[in-house]
């Protein structure tokens, strides 16, 4: 029995392959001729992320495969409906800008210094007196506009069916309403960003100081009713958690749009996270200013198509209000603006056409930086507002 047993077990077969096996193998083969091995990889990874709720890795390059100077939101952010948790209720801190009563807008503005030019005030932080403009059949050019104004994720891609370049160069983005009621509202949904010589524990320099310093130009400079949102929303029960940010905040912004139904301009103001080699800085008028980057998520990854849970009525508008913001800054400001990042999440983008969420800067730029930074950016929004195109 036992040497019967021993040539059973000695006894060499050919290892054989039935058909189930050769059609695995075959599936590999044409998922690696048809996607390269960082899609692969990136798609499994994200699935991972979508059922782990969170990725605790800041190194996304694998991922993204997106510039080093840009990876902040993305390495902190994935959005998705059951990361909400019903329990959280945040404690709303709304700031409410008042106009100065001193200053002059609306009716009694002179022709000479006519409101949507901000006045005098303006003129001061304009750094381009003759600016020249961009013709507008040399932006129709879909490849040279994507090459020269946009980073886009590999996850993600932006095509010709997803954004309407000629629609978007002619779109109305004017404010409609009157200053009497709300008409922006700025929040933060990573209030706890802060700078290379922030205060630990004090808001004011940190980029909520930043937002209220845009709250204040834009009310005081350009006279729009500006409602500041500084409710706490990324660090919640004594936890800094940033992946469920987004989700937090679309109760608290929704919240206020519904009490505020007049306001048109949604921001979300951000900072970066770049590495420390790296300073996004330059000059405005003889001041060290932080540069700025728009941000656009656009629901769609190259592996899922169109994120059906993360609607957005709004895309369009927003590649569009980014894309002439950007074109003004180039104008008047040239060298603040970084390239718009665009990703394949949503970002809170979806409550106004209006809407956008501006990088200003990183964590090693310095709070003077980030706050002479909103004088461009306060002068740009309001030029689009106002109607002014730079082409």
């Amino acid at each position: 029995m036992r040497k019967r047993w021993f040539r059973l077990v000695m006894r060499r077969r050919p290892i054989g392959i039935n058909r189930a096996g050769i059609l695995i193998i075959l599936g590999f083969l044409f998922l690696f001729m048809k996607f390269s091995p960082k899609t692969i990889i990136s798609g499994i990874l994200y699935k991972m992320n979508c059922m782990s709720g969170f990725l605790e890795q800041r190194d996304f390059n694998m991922i993204h495969c997106y510039l080093p100077v840009v990876g902040y939101v993305d390495s902190h952010y994935i959005e998705t409906d059951f990361l909400s948790d019903p329990t959280y209720q945040a404690q709303a801190q709304i700031e409410y800008i008042t106009l100065n009563e001193e200053e002059s807008h609306g009716e009694e503005e002179t022709e000479e210094e006519p409101v949507e030019n901000g006045g005098e005030d303006a003129a001061q932080v304009s750094t381009v007196l003759t600016p020249v403009k961009f013709t507008y059949n040399e932006l129709l050019d879909f490849n040279s506009l994507l090459s020269r104004f946009y980073t886009v994720t590999s996850i993600t891609e932006l095509k010709k069916d997803k954004f309407n370049v000629s629609e978007g160069l002619n779109q109305n983005l004017t404010m409609i309403g009157d200053n009497s009621q709300p008409q922006i509202l700025i929040f933060h949904t990573h209030s706890q960003e802060e700078f290379a010589d922030s205060i630990p524990g004090d808001p004011n320099t940190s980029i909520v100081g930043v937002g209220s310093r845009l709250a204040e130009i834009l009310s005081s400079q350009y006279g729009y009713n500006v409602i500041h949102d500084t409710t706490v929303y990324d660090y919640v029960n004594g936890v800094l958690d940033r992946s469920k940010a987004y989700t937090y905040a679309e109760k608290g912004i929704q919240s206020i749009l519904e009490q505020y139904p007049t306001i048109e301009v949604v921001l979300d103001v951000h900072r970066d996270g770049v590495n420390e080699d790296i300073h996004l800085v330059t000059d405005v008028n003889g001041k060290p200013t932080a540069k700025i980057m728009f941000f656009n998520g656009i629901s769609y990854t190259k592996i899922n198509g169109d994120i059906d849970y993360l609607q957005n009525p709004y895309i369009q508008d927003n590649l569009a209000m980014s894309l002439q913001m950007k074109l003004l800054g180039e104008t008047y400001y040239p060298g603040v603006l970084r390239k718009i990042y665009i990703n394949g999440y949503r970002y809170c983008l979806h409550f106004r056409a209006k809407s956008m969420l501006i990088e200003v800067g990183a964590q090693n730029n310095t709070l003077e930086e980030e706050l002479n930074a909103m004088e461009p950016l306060a002068d740009m929004l309001n030029r689009l507002l106002c109607g002014e195109k730079a082409y």
